[in-house]
Formats: C-alpha cells, sequence, structure tokens
C-alpha cells in the first residue's frame, strides 16, 4: 500500500522548482490574456497579464487540522469527497480568509465530524511542497457527541492499537497522527516533516 500526498492531482514537477501552473488563461482585473514570464525585478517565472502587467502572484495554501482525543481514543472521519473518497483522516482543509488557525481547525472538525473541540498546541508542520500546501496541526481534546458532516461517510473512535493505517487518506494525517502517539500527551514542541514527490530532472 501506498500512501498518497494529500490533494496530489498537481502538475508533474521537474527540478527544484515547482511548474509554474497556467490554468490561468485571462487576467481577472482586465480580462486580457496572460502569459508567463520572469518580471523585472524577480528571479522565477510568475503568471502576467500582457495588458496591465499585473503579476498573479502563486503562492502554498494553507491546511489546517487537529487529532481530537477523548480518555484514550482518537476521532477520525472517512472521507466522502475526492481526492482519497472512503479513507480516513484526521479532521482538516484549507483556511478560509478572515480566520486564525485554531479557528480553521477547529471549524474543519465541526464540518466533518460535528465535533466540538477544545484546540490546544501546534505539534506538526508538514511542507507538501508537490501539492504547493503546508499542513499544520493541532492537538485538541473532543467535547461531547460528533457525527458524519457532510464530507464525511462515517466518523469513529479508535485506540492506537486498532487504527487503520493502511486504509490512511493522506501521509500528513499519518505523521501527525505518529507524532501525537509518540508524544503521549507531553508538549515535546512541534515535529516537522517533508513530502517532496517532484520529479527529477532525467541525468
Amino acid at each position: 500500500f501506498k500512501q498518497k500526498t494529500a490533494y496530489e492531482i498537481m502538475p508533474s514537477l521537474v527540478g527544484s522548482e515547482m511548474c509554474i501552473r497556467d490554468s490561468m488563461k485571462y487576467c481577472p482585473e482586465c480580462g486580457a490574456t496572460t502569459s508567463i514570464k520572469i518580471p523585472s525585478g524577480d528571479n522565477r517565472e510568475r503568471v502576467v497579464c500582457s495588458e496591465c502587467e499585473l503579476i498573479h502572484y502563486q503562492n502554498p495554501k494553507i491546511v489546517v487540522g487537529c487529532v481530537p482525543v477523548i480518555g484514550d481514543e482518537i476521532l477520525l472521519c472517512k472521507r466522502a469527497i475526492e481526492p482519497r473518497y472512503g479513507f480516513w483522516t484526521v479532521p482538516a482543509g484549507f483556511m478560509e480568509l478572515g480566520e486564525t488557525l485554531i479557528q480553521g481547525a477547529s471549524r474543519e472538525t465541526y464540518e466533518e465530524a460535528c465535533a466540538k473541540v477544545n484546540i490546544g498546541h501546534l505539534f506538526a508542520i508538514v511542507d507538501v511542497i508537490s501539492a504547493g500546501q503546508v499542513h499544520a496541526f493541532y492537538t485538541a481534546d473532543l467535547i461531547g457527541d460528533f457525527a458524519p458532516g457532510q464530507e464525511s461517510l462515517d466518523v469513529k473512535l479508535f485506540n492506537k492499537n486498532d487504527m487503520p493505517w493502511d486504509q490512511m487518506a493522506f501521509e500528513s494525517g499519518v505523521f501527525a497522527l505518529r507524532k501525537l502517539l509518540d508524544d503521549d500527551g507531553k508538549n515535546n514542541g512541534i515535529h516537522y516533516h517533508k513530502i517532496d514527490r517532484r520529479k527529477q530532472p532525467s541525468s
């Protein structure tokens, strides 16, 4: 079984630079066509409007989540959406504008598991370079009931001895779970992991 990186649906990557995504054909500001070039004073290719010359920067997106714990059990969600439909994951998703990391982690947990949590400390950061994302995970105490949200087929409590490791959706979530279990309730700082599956240039 091979773990998938989160949202592993991005274009191929070559060498040390991510290939620029050229899905933006038209400038959202003036409607003119765009081109890919290195702007003056920059050092890498960007999407640039051919008329108004507005530079459309493409930067990593932030995914935030938590690992809800109650007693000796951890709450996981079975995904009802692609990618990785039917696989288990910790509650997590893209941040929204106007919210903090902690608010995002709480919101995602409520949306996916209809559960309220007390967010604890940030304990894991994962750079998913090949998807242009940074994943942040918090500890959390589960409060009260839970149920499948719109993005979940099922939600269930697992103890450390029956984790569905071979049915987990994303490598970043697996890393977060393993580090949480290793920490065993202690705050050992922030654990770091890098996922980089870019294609390297042939020699």
